[in-house]
């Protein structure tokens, strides 16, 4: 077992345990909550064809009942004393988390270490999951946004699993068995592909001794790896129809991975283009024609690349003067410097999230997680603020010149049925 002090934040602490189990912590003496999680490096990314969605669903199964607990019990153990619990999958890992007052610390670690290493998987309760799955699978096809935001990532990662949504589909949910479930926590659920996460008032020594104490039985194994190599990007448009009156409409491309040397000329970028009413789209779009309700960019990172585009909700009439505006919006970003009072208030906005978001544990608990697994290191606010204020306006502007290339856009277009 290695203990590591992070330097220079003595309230951050990580230990890897000699299975390969990781634990971080960040201690927060000024609150009376923790929020724990333990995270599996494993997403929908990760799954065969066959496997499609099987990561999602084991979410859900695994609140299902343990070989101790039954549902009722895993829903209980937080709730009755005013705490709770929940999970969510990603393309590249999937989350079980509680939060609870401090004195709770032990029985949620306690009830999520029990959910993932015990869990049993019921035959009539995967039966009747499969139909709930499908159910959300259904929501979001019938939520316009939703559908096209699938349809443009598929677009984008063409026969890719980065490019299927994460819920599968209907084909390969309703044919899951228990023998699926427990074949797919083999391969992928192992202490070095795991990570106990906990943000709050609590010691990281009590932590690393009840995470051991839970997971001593586990010994150490690879994960196995069945992930598919990205395929070269090529651009391609989509035109679809759906019975809905407004028309919705992606334009975007391939992104930037989480370490990219260029990830914060592209964060500064897209506030000033997208990041929210004050921006050069809304702005422009919104309230300069009143072409649309809602017009935003969006920016999502992942290990070896990423997802960029722009979203609009329209009218029909209107889809050749909005690409028209978001036209002249990438060019003028790409021929003309920002100011700098522009370019320092999307800094401001930037870092004012940032601080924003520590007054949440969840968020900082989650925040630990994803430093360890995609940096494998704790990255300080001192560091993202000194990196975002580092950035020149000449800097946005030679990075804008090349990634806001026309050429490299794909458009995914969603019109009302005649």
């Amino acid at each position: 077992m290695s203990t590591e002090r992070i330097k220079e934040i003595d309230f951050v602490n990580k230990t890897v345990l000699e299975n390969g189990l990781t634990i971080v912590t960040e201690e927060v003496e000024s609150v009376k909550s923790v929020s724990v999680g333990i995270w599996a490096e494993t997403g929908s990314r990760n799954e065969t064809e066959k496997q499609a969605g099987v990561t999602h669903f084991l979410e859900h199964m695994l609140f299902k009942g343990t070989e101790s607990r039954s549902s009722l019990d895993i829903a209980m153990s937080m709730e009755s004393v005013g705490g709770y619990l929940n999970a969510f999958t990603s393309s590249e890992y999937t989350c079980y988390y509680s939060r609870c007052l401090n004195s709770q610390l032990e029985r949620a670690l306690d009830v999520l270490s029990d959910m993932v290493l015990h869990p049993s998987f019921p035959k009539d309760e995967i039966e009747k999951e499969k139909n709930v799955v499908i159910e959300e699978m259904k929501m979001y096809r019938d939520s316009p946004k939703d559908y096209l935001f699938e349809k443009f990532s598929a677009n984008i990662f063409s026969g890719h699993p980065l490019g299927m949504s994460t819920l599968g589909v209907e084909e390969t949910v309703s044919a899951f068995e228990r023998a699926d479930l427990y074949e797919y926590m083999d391969e992928r659920y192992q202490p070095s592909n795991l990570l106990v996460a906990v943000a709050g008032n609590m010691d990281h020594n009590k932590v690393v001794g009840l995470v051991s104490d839970f997971f001593s039985d586990v010994e150490a194994k690879e994960p196995v790896d069945k992930s598919k190599a990205l395929p070269e990007y090529s651009v391609d448009d989509v035109e679809l129809t759906k019975p809905i009156e407004q028309t919705h409409l992606i334009t975007g491309r391939r992104g930037l991975d989480y370490n990219h040397e260029h990830k914060y000329q592209l964060l500064l970028a897209n506030t000033v283009l997208g990041g929210g009413m004050s921006s050069r789209l809304h702005q422009n779009v919104r309230e300069k024609y009143g072409y649309c309700y809602t017009i935003t960019s969006f920016n999502q990172s992942y290990k070896d690349t990423g997802l960029y585009g722009i979203y609009v909700g329209t009218d029909k009439d209107y889809v050749d003067h909005v690409r028209e505006l978001i036209g002249k919006e990438l060019d003028k970003i790409k021929q003309d410097p920002i100011p700098e009072k522009e370019l320092s208030e999307a800094k401001a906005q930037l870092k004012g999230k940032l601080m924003l978001s520590l007054e949440s544990m969840s968020n900082r608990m989650s925040r630990l997680a994803k430093n360890d697994i995609y940096y494998e290191r704790f990255v300080t606010m001192d560091e993202l603020q000194q990196k975002i204020e580092a950035v020149q306006s000449a800097d946005v502007q030679d990075f804008a010149q090349e990634f806001y290339d026309n050429e490299l856009f794909s458009e995914a277009l969603l019109l009302p049925e005649e």
